[in-house]
């Protein structure tokens, strides 16, 4: 039975960045990046905000510079979804559909999804004004009209922060007052910029290649109305990726894994990077960092377990 160093559970900045620094401290990592690697950057068009690329560049491109990276100094790519795990002993197994690998540590890189509307048109202009992160491509958007939906606090966070670009700001609720914090909800309620659009929900978004509208629907009512604008931003929340992890390790109230600043969680030589346990910043630098520090701290881990033995 092959017991490997480390074994990497997902494929985005995380996950890549954490395979990068093991395998060039000659851990030989395993990395199950899933069927679909890549993460929410893959449903990014123009990065401009990740440091080294003065003129952008788009979401795919980058995790595939990641990917060639990790590759490059040794790390072993298996494109299977996770299907189960078992960190009840060591050496710590995780199933990918058929096949069993083992690990004496791992790093938990899954991400996070965003909740999406699935209405008509989101999926077809993800990328052509159809956007889940303002700080990403908010500054696309400048002097021109945009929706938020939803009426929680990143909603109101994203509605603030897009109004510093564009000139009006929809920000869409299904229900007659807002969700978020009241400090929040005051700003957003002061700002010139942001016109609220009560009990109502997006129920097609509208384009030709790029988006040109969307179609609301009022839930008092049944009124359907449009509003031509050239982005829709969905804040109605995120959902950790941690189905088949969270009978072993501790999670918080919303599912995000609780570790600490290093990345160590409830089970040591089991560590957590990225959107799987940040729920606050969400972007791919700060997940980039977070993979980086859980590989430090699987390489002195596992100094540390060899010399205990």
């Amino acid at each position: 039975m092959q017991i490997y160093n480390v074994i990497i559970i997902g494929s985005g900045p995380a996950g890549y960045t954490a395979a990068i620094y093991t395998a060039r401290a000659n851990l030989d990592p395993l990395v199950l990046c899933g069927y679909q690697p890549g993460g929410q950057l893959t449903l990014t068009s123009e990065v401009e905000n990740f440091p080294g690329f003065p003129d952008g560049i788009v979401g795919p491109s980058l995790i595939e510079k990641m990917q060639k990276q990790a590759e490059k100094f040794g790390a072993a790519l298996v494109y299977k979804d996770s299907t189960g795990v078992d960190f009840s002993h060591k050496p710590f197994k995780v199933m990918a559909e058929e096949e069993e690998y083992y690990g004496r540590s791992v790093v938990i890189a899954t991400g996070s999804s965003v909740k999406m509307l699935d209405v008509p048109g989101e999926k077809q202009y993800m990328g052509r004004g159809v956007s889940t992160c303002a700080t990403c491509d908010a500054a696309f958007f400048k002097n021109k009209r945009v929706a938020v939906v939803g009426g929680g606090d990143s909603a109101l966070e994203e509605s603030l922060f897009i109004s510093r670009f564009a000139c009006v700001v929809y920000l869409i609720h299904r229900r007659d007052k807002l969700r978020g914090s009241k400090i929040m909800q005051e700003r957003v309620l002061k700002n010139e910029k942001i016109q609220c659009i009560w009990n109502s929900v997006v129920v097609r978004i509208n384009g030709d290649r790029i988006v040109n509208g969307i179609e609301i629907k009022n839930m008092i009512d049944n009124s359907i109305s449009v509003k031509e604008l050239e982005g829709v931003f969905v804040a109605i929340g995120h959902q950790p990726n941690t189905g088949v992890i969270k009978q072993y390790i501790s999670v918080d109230d919303h599912g995000y894994i609780i570790a600490d600043a290093s990345g160590k969680t409830n089970i040591p030589g089991i560590f957590a990077a990225g959107d799987v346990k940040d729920h606050k910043y969400r972007q791919a630098i700060t997940a980039a960092g977070s993979g980086c520090i859980a590989a430090l701290e699987v390489e002195q881990y596992l100094s540390n377990v060899a010399d205990a033995g």
